[in-house]
């Protein structure tokens, strides 16, 4: 017997034929893979130096890191420790691709200036930003034209500073972005390379059901990185699973390709359990770690 995910999986792909054919006219290209990136939220709580030697042993090039309270880096210590986290993957080879951050608008609380002005003189290009989130008792449209101003300040001072912000599409009826038309609408009004997103195609799925494609080509022309992660569906809730093995397929890739998408991609392993303090848990995320990156090259294959 068919089961839901079965349902979705043939129905996904189905659609993603659909859309890269009807809407863009083309079909998937060849080409080289993309840079690679790996969100090592998992990795949190190694030093600089053995978070360094675990991503040169999964094999990527470059990191999302985590740069807010709870990151690799603190807010607060911006500007001496996350020289040091930049020098210690720079000798294993890797680069900070983009910083996670807490910043949604310029405050003293989240040393907004400080963190970006820093991460620009490390050659760090972009930085995703923290989500908004709508009071569930007010007038929606209303909440979203009180974040204009919020927006428009941060963009300016990125722009001066020349790092770009880039918003992720997080599932939820709390954040703003969720169905990304809402956060889709904010954004027409600042040019691409001053606001961009980075696009999760799993919390896209698990909003948009069967219409994730429309989500894709919506959010495709300002798309500054393509997050990769997976989930499966128990009951109602999410359940977060290695990449090979949940709803999302290699379709998002050929979608991918066929508008001729070049830029990078960010792998997020968010399926473990536990953290780097527990017994063997190192050796679980890397060998989790290498098992998806696997996965997501043979897609884009």
């Amino acid at each position: 017997m068919a089961t839901r995910r079965d349902f979705l999986r043939t129905t996904s792909a189905a659609l993603a034929g659909l859309w890269a054919g009807d809407a863009l006219g083309a079909t998937p290209v060849a080409g080289a893979a993309p840079e690679v990136s790996l969100f090592t939220k998992h990795l949190i709580g190694l030093s600089h130096r053995d978070l360094a030697a675990a991503v040169a042993r999964i094999g990527v090039s470059s990191i999302e890191a985590p740069v807010r309270p709870g990151g690799h880096v603190l807010p607060a210590q911006v500007e001496v420790e996350l020289p040091k986290l930049v020098d210690a993957l720079a000798a294993n080879g890797v680069s900070i691709s983009m910083l996670t951050t807490g910043i949604n608008e310029v405050a003293d609380a989240t040393r907004t200036e400080a963190v970006l002005r820093t991460a620009k003189a490390l050659g760090i290009p972009r930085y995703r930003m923290n989500w908004y989130a709508y009071a569930g008792d007010r007038p929606l449209w209303a909440q979203l034209e009180e974040i204009k101003p919020r927006l428009r300040d941060l963009v300016a001072l990125s722009r001066e500073i020349g790092i770009q912000p880039c918003y992720q599409n997080h599932s939820g009826p709390r954040n703003v972005g969720a169905a990304v038309w809402d956060m889709a609408a904010l954004m027409r009004e600042h040019r691409p390379e001053d606001l961009a997103w980075s696009f999760d195609i799993m919390h896209a799925t698990v909003e948009g059901g069967l219409s994730w494609p429309n989500q894709v080509k919506l959010a495709r022309e300002r798309m500054a990185m393509a997050y990769f992660k997976n989930f499966r569906w128990q009951g109602r809730a999410i359940d977060p699973c290695a990449l090979a093995e949940g709803v999302v397929d290699a379709g998002y890739v050929r979608m991918l390709k066929a508008s001729a998408y070049r830029g990078p991609v960010c792998l997020h392993v968010e399926h473990l359990k536990g953290g780097v303090g527990d017994a063997g848990y190192l050796e679980r995320a890397i060998d989790a770690s290498r098992q998806d990156l696997a996965t997501l090259r043979s897609w884009w294959a």
